[in-house]
């Protein structure tokens, strides 16, 4: 249960972060999209665990 409980998280972090990118490439500032990658790699690294 707890692995699924991380990896629920970690896609959920991947979503956030895709999200991220895709709205606030409206307007392009290079530490909003930073976060959002961020944020994609953290979630990537919650599957890998």
């Amino acid at each position: 249960m707890k692995c699924f409980l991380k990896k629920t998280l970690g896609v959920c972090l991947i979503g956030l972060g895709v999200g991220i990118l895709m709205v606030l490439l409206l307007p392009i500032t290079g530490w909003l999209i930073l976060i959002g990658l961020i944020v994609i790699a953290v979630g990537f690294m919650w599957l890998a665990c």
